[in-house]
């Protein structure tokens, strides 16, 4: 009876585990990586899953270590909202009142921009579109408070690596304001993860969330900037100031790419503190995502 207790408890032990440590390290291409981050003046978080391995390869560097998300939030905060549509608390096709006073000044929205004047109606599922294709700061406040708010969002995701205690606007009201949200790089890989597998929204909603993602407007020059035009990816960006001094606090970008063997790269890259010029910090982000490319395409 004892010895069924001890291997029921390493069973449950093992399952509990993180999703890295039952992976492998390729320690070739593991050096590609670090050699495209040496000597960069900026704090850099990598994590890359490549699915479709025997090995289940993983390289991660800083892979644990909490990072700020600016706007790659917005993916959390929609999972969150299409959870409640498949509970029927929310429907995509609601219709959601946007009031002039709402579409504040001195944020990132394309909304605001086509429709100064605000007042009019969207559905649900635009209003969405709006923060998941255009990440649009207004939409995203406004739909954060249909749902409860950023809490809402952080004890939906579940997770001590997720933290999420500001919207946009809180964002907005100082410098350090901006890096409350936070992050890891592995925790994020799970999460894509789990979404493209069907783990956290139905069918639909997943095959909803993920097409968009393809169309999203921001971030040419990061993970797909250096991929053939051909090369379907899903991704999520996030960006914050740049300081007198020239350091911009964070420029993320995450996201599945799919390659033609039917092969997924599950990437994240979290570019923090960079002293590097804004071209150059992006350049990183799409010098990573194009070495994994080429390395795991061949193989």
């Amino acid at each position: 009876m004892k010895l069924k207790k001890i291997t029921f408890t390493l069973l449950i032990l093992l399952l509990s585990l993180p999703l890295f440590s039952q992976t492998n390290t390729n320690p070739e291409f593991k050096k590609i990586i670090e050699s495209i981050i040496a000597n960069k003046k900026a704090d850099i978080g990598v994590s890359i899953f490549i699915s479709g391995t025997p090995k289940k390869e993983v390289t991660q560097i800083n892979g644990n270590n909490l990072y700020p998300m600016l706007s790659t939030f917005k993916f959390h905060i929609a999972l969150a909202i299409l959870h409640k549509v498949e509970k029927g608390e929310l429907s995509l096709q609601q219709k959601i009142f946007i009031k002039k006073e709402e579409l504040l000044e001195n944020t990132y929205s394309p909304f605001k921009e086509k429709y100064p004047e605000g007042n009019l109606e969207l559905t649900l599922e635009e209003a969405l579109q709006w923060i998941v294709i255009y990440s649009d700061n207004n939409l995203t406040d406004i739909l954060l408070r249909l749902i409860g708010g950023p809490q809402y969002v952080e004890k939906f995701i579940n997770s001590k690596n997720v933290i999420i205690k500001n919207d946009e606007e809180d964002m907005h009201k100082d410098w350090d304001s901006q890096f409350i949200n936070k992050t890891t790089p592995n925790e994020t890989i799970r999460l894509l993860q789990d979404f493209y597998n069907g783990k956290i929204l139905n069918k639909e909603h997943t095959k909803w969330l993920y097409t968009n993602m393809m169309s999203t407007a921001s971030g040419a020059k990061r993970l797909k900037g250096k991929l053939p035009q051909n090369i379907k990816m899903a991704h999520r960006t996030g960006t914050s100031f740049t300081n007198e001094k020239g350091m911009t606090g964070a420029i993320n970008n995450f996201g599945i790419i799919e390659l033609p063997n039917k092969k997924n790269i599950y990437i994240a890259v979290f570019v923090h503190d960079t002293y590097e010029t804004f071209n150059n910090s992006e350049a990183i982000i799409a010098d990573i995502s194009k070495a994994t490319y080429d390395y795991y395409n061949k193989k």
